[in-house]
């Protein structure tokens, strides 16, 4: 049963009152194709799409010019060559 209060309860994570951080995460594009999908179908589709990488923001079209895969099955095939080309670690914001 849900509880009532669930609404009214603070949210897990504190959000910063920083400068926003420029893209959108990776997995948010992630989220907004098909899988399996062709290369070329991701490009056209989301390739205007910025994200945000440990380097600052990227188009997601420039990054999939790094990337040799035609095809991607899932999801986790498709973010894990984009991570090969990105790199992982923390995303800079206006104060770094």
């Amino acid at each position: 049963m849900a509880d009532d209060d669930a609404d009214e309860e603070e949210p897990a994570v504190e959000l910063g009152e920083g400068e926003p951080v420029e893209g959108a995460p990776l997995a948010r594009v992630t989220s907004r194709l098909n899988w399996g999908a062709a290369h070329s179908d991701i490009v056209e589709r989301e390739g205007d799409s910025t994200i945000r990488t440990p380097d600052g923001p990227r188009d997601l079209a420039d990054v999939m010019d790094e990337v040799d895969t035609p095809y991607f099955e899932t999801r986790q095939e498709f973010t894990e060559a984009v991570r090969e080309v990105i790199g992982t670690g923390p995303i800079p914001t206006a104060d770094e």
